[in-house]
């Protein structure tokens, strides 16, 4: 089975409280659109503490274009990818040389030639890595990378796959957007860039983390519950309010079918890696599978300390298990995202 070598993060330079988010939001919003005061309490209820930001904060509220604010993404995504990168290799003490994939996940910039381009060209990786550039899953790209990641490694037990995910999801948000969801967005979403390295299973040094399955799953008709409408200002959010409900009604079936495949049960898995998409989709999945004890707790910590990275936070969940302790047994890593759909990991983990 692969295993996963190494896990790196980045703390960006401008992590901001929220508080101060709040308030810039308040003069953004309230100032040309004042009925929007009665919504700013939504800041104080997302339990989010500080927020990983890329830009200060009068970045945001300044003027840009669309392409100023896609040049910003390149730009930051560059740097800090080939950052996280350096980090996971020197954890794992492999040379880049060795390097035979990569996966790139983002969902809130665009580039062509893709970002993995960019990547090897700075840092001067193998010229013939193979390449995988995976755009538009959102909030679930970082598990369904994962699953793509460890799929290329388990076809060649040879490989040395880098999995990179950034997501920079406050220059996403429209200045002049007036709209609910965009407004829910500034409270909660935020940058995050991280590292991934799993090799195959004919290295001599296996990670203390394997690779067992993964399950994917798109539900029909329910394409207006997450995702983009691209207009001529940029990316404007869209989701809707009933996504809490919609994982209290199909996560706990969903979970036990992919485990009863595995011949497991939901006792038996230790830990538990969740995308932590805000305080209800916590509470929606603890109230769903009535987990005993504080099983989000690391999904949690993440997401008061760093807000919603979209596909990125379940990396850093996964990071903090990897560096501050997880429990022998195995591990389930899971995110929901556009389409609506879910994706699935599910790791054997040993200390």
């Amino acid at each position: 089975m692969p295993s996963i070598a190494s896990i790196s993060k980045i703390d960006l330079p401008c992590k901001t409280p929220q508080g101060d988010v709040k308030e810039q939001a308040r003069i953004a919003f309230t100032s040309r659109s004042p009925h929007m005061e009665r919504l700013m309490d939504v800041f104080d209820n997302t339990q989010i503490v500080t927020r990983n930001f890329c830009k200060p904060l009068g970045y945001y509220i300044g003027h840009s274009t669309f392409e100023d604010r896609n040049n910003a993404y390149l730009e930051t995504s560059l740097k800090f990818s080939v950052e996280a990168i350096e980090n996971c290799l020197s954890k794992a003490n492999i040379h880049k040389d060795q390097v035979t994939d990569i996966l790139f996940v983002s969902t809130t910039g665009l580039a062509t030639p893709s970002m993995d381009a960019l990547i090897i060209n700075a840092m001067r990786l193998n010229p013939h890595i193979n390449r995988l550039p995976i755009f538009g899953l959102g909030c679930a790209g970082g598990v369904s990378g994962m699953a793509k990641a460890n799929a290329i490694a388990t076809a060649n037990p040879d490989a040395v796959v880098l999995l990179v995910a950034v997501e920079l999801c406050s220059l996403t948000v429209l200045r002049d957007d007036y709209s609910t969801s965009n407004f829910i967005g500034s409270s909660l979403f935020s940058d995050g860039v991280a590292a991934c390295l799993i090799l195959g299973d004919n290295h001599q040094t296996p990670g203390r983390v394997k690779y067992k399955a993964a399950s994917s799953k798109l539900y029909y008709d329910s394409l207006e519950v997450m995702g983009w409408d691209f207009t001529n200002n940029g990316f404007k959010v869209l989701f809707s309010k009933d996504i809490p409900e919609f994982i209290n009604e199909n996560v706990q079936g969903d979970i036990e079918g992919f485990l009863s495949q595995h011949s497991l049960k939901l006792s038996d898995i230790r830990n538990f890696i969740f995308h932590p998409g805000g305080k209800k989709v916590l509470e929606a999945y603890t109230d769903a599978l009535e987990v005993k004890g504080d099983f989000l707790k690391n999904s949690r910590i993440v997401m008061n300390n760093y807000g919603n990275m979209s596909s990125v936070t379940v990396l850093y969940v996964l990071e903090r298990f990897m560096n501050h302790g997880f429990e022998d047994g195995y591990g389930l890593m899971m995110a929901m995202g556009p389409g609506f759909s879910s994706e699935m990991v599910l790791l054997e983990m040993k200390n």
